[in-house]
């Protein structure tokens, strides 16, 4: 791990860079921030995509599906990887719950650190079934 800010510290900082940038749409933004298990996690962009990220550091998690615009003012979900469709939304209020119904089970809190860093603890410390 990088430094010693804590998890919530890099994941708000976050969410303030990828608002700051303007790649994602604001009211897309503005839902995704609002639901209380995608805020938790770190977000990302990529040619306009909004991702969501396990760990706060690069290079990021893609076990979560993201969010796309659509050319009609809409949105696409897809993934977690790029060769995965999940389906067109409407609303963002709709692309935001077609991510959270697919969060994989167990997560959040964003862990402070990698990808490596987060398999490693993981491992470290199962989850009891």
């Amino acid at each position: 791990m990088t430094t010693n800010r804590s998890s919530e510290d890099r994941t708000e900082a976050g969410w303030r860079a990828v608002r700051a940038v303007g790649r994602v749409r604001p009211e897309l933004l503005d839902l995704a921030y609002a639901e209380p298990r995608l805020r938790q996690l770190f977000p990302w962009t990529g040619m306009s995509e909004l991702h969501f990220s396990r760990c706060t550091e690069p290079r990021w998690t893609w076990d979560i599906p993201y969010i796309q615009p659509a050319a009609d003012g809409g949105y696409w979900v897809s993934g977690p990887s790029r060769s995965q469709a999940v389906g067109p939304a409407e609303t963002a209020a709709q692309a935001v719950a077609m991510v959270v119904e697919r969060l994989p089970t167990g997560c959040g809190p964003a862990f402070p650190g990698t990808p490596d860093e987060l398999d490693a603890h993981e491992k470290a410390h199962p989850t009891l079934p």
